[in-house]
């Protein structure tokens, strides 16, 4: 048995404001067609019989203990802290750029032995691999990263753009803005990594490296210095007529001493020896003191010093900067410019152009994402062929920049954050069209 509204005849639509319903049978016949609800009287309950109906289904409810389950923090459903778009970009980004390195090591282990290939069959090949290629790699690397880092910038992102994926993003309502940041954070992963390489790890690894090239391929090493003068610290100034640093011996050693303009003290000794500890033994040595018309004079054999002199301090190879980490470097310049020692510039440019570089990292994944965001004609090749051609021009601007340093024309942080400072308004422009 069951009740259903009564339709409009030869209809399916139910009547207008109809009340009128029918008693159907478990077969489908009408029993009774007659039954109005308006017209049925529905009896009357008390309260009273409410409240025990209400007892009967929630005995003895207390209201005031009646609380609503919140859901606690750890069941919670947290979001992640990021975004399937920022990781399938951050991936594309750094899985590209390890890619690229790849391929540039393996091309450039190639040309190296070809170029070095005599010095290498001389070597030991535990030499050969592990004290040269093994902190050569890296230090090259690194060296290259910030323009790797472009090229990565606008081939990854030209493919995307070939694909329609960059016009998807754009159109799922992601803005140029926010399409930058998972670059920038890729970017700033890399750049940390290569900042940390390039002021502690690398240095000490290029001690390795330059030993190794020295004695088997050439050796820039400079052991041999005449007419050496440096001062030894405000108000002493030293002197060595010649030093050689295979015996560690210099000849015919001077150290003046002044009070302003009146001389105090000179000592002189027929040759001076360097040992490992840090000390000077001067050889056949005599003391001159002077007070005024006075002179004491004292002489002997053998003496130790305790210089705060090093022979690296006046015997400066052509590769000594890349073997300093930052700190060492930034105390070295210091000490160097205390004792009134020129010719600082390779040294400071090296210190300069670690910040320099990395710095470069951003620069150049703006201009990349600029460059390449949009889908052009030609494919991404033509994109390619620009950001080659804009790599180039950077590393032009940075070696021109550089001959200004070493020629004096201009500071070497100047030099060295010049392109910088150029391609930086470069990026600017190209971001403000590429987001318009």
């Amino acid at each position: 048995m069951g009740l259903i509204r009564r339709n409009k005849k030869g209809s399916d639509t139910i009547l207008q404001n109809s009340d009128k319903w029918e008693l159907m049978s478990d077969s489908g016949q009408v029993v009774r067609s007659d039954i109005d609800f308006t017209q049925m009287e529905v009896p009357k309950i008390a309260s009273e019989n409410l409240q025990e109906t209400a007892d009967d289904v929630v005995p003895n409810f207390d209201d005031s203990k009646a609380s609503i389950p919140v859901e606690s923090d750890s069941k919670k459903v947290r979001k992640p802290w990021i975004k399937r778009f920022d990781a399938y970009i951050m991936k594309k980004f750094l899985g590209t750029f390890i890619f690229a390195i790849l391929v540039l090591l393996a091309i450039v282990i190639v040309f190296d032995i070809n170029e070095k290939l005599d010095a290498m069959l001389t070597a030991p090949l535990q030499d050969t691999v592990f004290k040269y290629f093994l902190n050569f790699l890296p230090y090259f690397a690194n060296q290259f990263a910030p323009l790797f880092v472009f090229i990565t910038v606008i081939f990854f992102t030209s493919k995307l753009a070939d694909h329609s994926e960059i016009i998807a993003m754009m159109s799922s309502g992601i803005s140029f803005k926010r399409l930058m940041v998972p670059y920038l954070v890729s970017a700033s992963i890399i750049a940390a990594g290569t900042l940390v390489l390039a002021l502690y790890v690398i240095p000490p690894a290029n001690v390795k490296r330059i030993e190794y090239t020295n004695r088997w391929v050439k050796n820039k090493r400079v052991d041999f210095g005449d007419n050496i003068q440096l001062q030894v610290k405000p108000g002493v100034m030293a002197y060595i007529a010649r030093y050689d640093n295979t015996t560690k011996r210099g000849y015919r050693f001077t150290m003046e001493e002044f009070d302003g303009n009146r001389l105090v003290s000179r000592i002189t000794a027929d040759n001076v020896t360097y040992d490992t500890l840090g000390r000077w033994k001067l050889n056949e040595y005599s003391i001159r003191k002077f007070d005024g018309l006075k002179e004491t004079l004292r002489r002997g054999s053998l003496i130790d010093t305790m210089l705060d002199v090093e022979p690296r301090d006046f015997l400066i190879s052509k590769n000594d900067q890349e073997m300093l980490t930052s700190p060492e470097l930034r105390h070295y310049i210091n000490k160097q410019k205390a004792r009134g020692v020129a010719n600082l510039q390779q040294f400071e440019l090296e210190y300069e152009k670690r910040f320099a570089m990395t710095a470069a990292a951003f620069i150049l994944t703006v201009i990349g994402l600029s460059l390449s965001s949009r889908k052009v004609r030609g494919g991404m090749g033509v994109n390619i062929g620009i950001g080659l051609l804009l790599s180039f021009s950077y590393i032009l601007f940075m070696t021109v920049t550089q001959t200004f340093a070493l020629s004096g024309y201009t500071s070497p942080r100047l030099a060295m954050w010049i392109p910088n400072i150029i391609y930086t308004i470069i990026a600017i422009f190209l971001y403000h069209r590429a987001s318009q």
